[in-house]
């Protein structure tokens, strides 16, 4: 295999082990998406929505976010972010990272509307922050879904490398052709 090609392929064993974190993060991403809801079954904002519940929110997708920057600046670090399929992870990484970072502070803001609704004095004076705390919220489980697209993304492109690693170790032996038997040195 030619030298260049060889330090384009990211070892096997790193790619599948980036896989399976890109796997667990975008599973997780996707059920907080899920999980995290405002609304009730009606689909109304409750009366007393829990801020300690929803500052939770805002705690775990910190959480989360943190993790996946994490794995963003790792990746960055090594030197598989410099090959073709590594700059295009790198990038899905930089999306995720700068996705999930967004939805902390959405969550914040949904939990602080949360108690200023507690102090309206009428149904009129709640609907505006009531209003304004299901668009941060939806907006926060937009991101936390983002996120989770951004990291598939990211998995997707490595099962592509591996794809790739295995179509060459199939063409690799009959690429390289047999050496013509060497002369014979006997002289008669």
């Amino acid at each position: 295999m030619e030298p260049d090609l060889q330090r384009e392929l990211i070892p096997r064993a790193d790619v599948l082990h980036l896989i399976h974190s890109l796997d667990h993060l975008k599973i997780t991403f996707l059920g907080a998406a899920k999980q995290w809801q405002l609304l009730d079954a009606a689909g109304e904002v409750p009366a007393e929505p829990s801020y300690t519940e929803l500052l939770q929110h805002a705690i775990d997708a910190q959480d989360l976010s943190r993790d996946v920057v994490r794995l963003a600046a790792k990746f960055a670090r090594s030197p598989h972010s410099t090959t073709r399929a590594g700059r295009t992870v790198l990038a899905h990484l930089a999306t995720a990272a700068t996705m999930s970072s967004h939805a902390a502070p959405r969550f914040a803001d949904t939990a602080e509307t949360a108690l200023s609704l507690s102090q309206a004095a009428s149904p009129t004076a709640r609907r505006e922050p009531a209003n304004s705390m299901v668009i941060d919220h939806a907006t926060a489980r937009a991101y936390l879904r983002r996120t989770s697209e951004s990291l598939g993304e990211a998995a997707k492109e490595l099962h592509a490398h591996l794809d790739f690693q295995r179509f060459l170790s199939a063409v690799a032996p009959r690429a390289i052709p047999t050496p013509p038997p060497a002369p014979s040195s006997r002289h008669r």
